[in-house]
């Protein structure tokens, strides 16, 4: 959901909460499915991970006559800005992108799986649930610190209309 441009910070803490409940979402996948041998792929189960990249953009431009916001003025005695801040779409900052580990899993010796090889051993899926807890700790509190930051800016908007 976009909110207006007069509130960019829920915009960027929204696509923080967006990030981190993928990541959750990927982890919980994960978890799920660290005993699973055989795939439709044929193999066992690769971890997944997301992968949060920052696009290449400036935040501040020295051309501050180009797409701009214009603060109006009630008096000709209030402080000037030096710049505006630029307009910004918030939804493409970053890119996601899932990708999948191919580091193999532990081989496991089960002669009576079905998904043994002729040597009787099967490849188990790359997952380390230890690994896998510790990421959805990282997400819970980026996810709590967001959560905590929109409240702030809410606080702060709310505060700005009592002025």
């Amino acid at each position: 959901m976009k909110i207006g441009p007069k509130f960019s910070a829920f915009n960027i803490i929204s696509k923080g909460l967006r990030i981190q409940k993928k990541r959750m979402d990927l982890i919980a996948e994960n978890i799920a499915n660290s005993e699973t041998t055989k795939t439709a792929d044929g193999g066992p189960y690769k971890r997944k991970f997301l992968v949060v990249r920052q696009k290449d953009f400036k935040l501040y431009s020295n051309d501050f006559e180009q797409n701009t916001i214009k603060l109006e003025t009630t008096s000709k005695d209030h402080i000037k800005f030096p710049g505006e801040i630029e307009k910004r779409d918030d939804d493409n900052i970053v890119s996601l992108k899932t990708q999948t580990d191919n580091t193999p899993g532990e081989k496991v010796y089960m002669p009576e799986h079905p998904d043994a090889d002729e040597n009787g051993y099967v490849e188990m899926p790359n997952v380390n649930i230890v690994t896998e807890m510790v990421d959805m700790i990282a997400a819970s509190r980026g996810f709590e610190a967001n959560v905590t930051a929109f409240n702030g800016a809410k606080q702060i908007a709310k505060d700005s209309l009592e002025i």
